[in-house]
């Protein structure tokens, strides 16, 4: 069996398992959106489930919410603590049984998950009729898990569709899209430019010429006479008349 248009898909997806396969390899988020994408294909989407453990983590409930905004029915199990502080939390039974109950509505059974544990469930599903599919990353998804399914989508082959970038990331990829290459100037252009660059420093001497000019002239008028040097009027020298002698 081919993927066709008219296939009925189911999709199920063990989000722990998604998470820390990520989290070990690339140190990045999971892009659930393009994993829902992917195991729909233009097929016939009957249900998409996400199992998640509620480990009362900061910003938990908005990851839930996202999820359900993406179009995933979300199912959430409390992570379960023993005595001696040993925690457990996994949905292996719970999707085995999910799958089983849906298996006859469906065409298609896409299984989000590289547990070696699902491959005797793939087998029985293949006995039922039904084509599998799974989706994980290669590197850490089990090879029994790979033969059993009738199509494996190898995330590792396409990270930047299957990952989140990171926030460092996303702002070096923003500095570089702001910081626009200059266009190539022609040779024509680049001789323009010199000529018009001559023009407005010739202005630029000629217009320091000027103002020096104006400020010689300035230096050269005369300073005004103070009050106390009023101009006083020369007096005559009154000639002293000769005695005429006596005759």
């Amino acid at each position: 069996m081919t993927r066709n248009k008219e296939q009925k898909v189911g999709i199920f997806v063990d989000v722990q398992n998604m998470y820390y396969s990520a989290k070990n390899l690339y140190k990045r988020k999971v892009n659930f959106k393009a994993i829902l994408n992917e195991g729909v294909k233009g097929r016939k989407l009957i249900r998409a489930i996400a199992y998640v453990i509620k480990a009362d983590v900061k910003d938990e409930s908005n990851f839930f919410d996202a999820l359900t905004n993406i179009g995933f029915e979300v199912k959430a199990k409390e992570l379960q603590v023993f005595f001696g502080g040993a925690k457990k939390g996994d949905w292996d039974v719970g999707i085995a049984m999910d799958m089983m109950r849906i298996a006859c509505k469906i065409d298609t059974a896409v299984l989000v998950s590289g547990d070696g544990d699902f491959s005797d469930l793939l087998h029985h599903l293949k006995s039922l009729g039904c084509r599998t599919e799974v989706i994980a990353f290669g590197k850490t998804a089990s090879s029994k898990i790979k033969k059993e399914a009738d199509y494996f989508v190898d995330m590792d082959k396409n990270t930047r569709r299957f990952l989140i970038p990171n926030n460092r990331r996303r702002s070096r990829t923003r500095k570089k899209s702001s910081k626009t290459k200059k266009p190539k100037q022609s040779k024509t252009s680049k001789s323009k430019n010199k000529k018009v660059n001559k023009t407005r420093t010739n202005k630029k001497s000629k217009q320091s010429r000027a103002k020096k000019t104006k400020t010689n002239k300035s230096k050269k008028i005369s300073k005004p006479k103070s009050k106390n040097n009023k101009f006083k009027p020369k007096r005559k020298k009154h000639k002293s008349k000769k005695s005429k002698p006596k005759t």
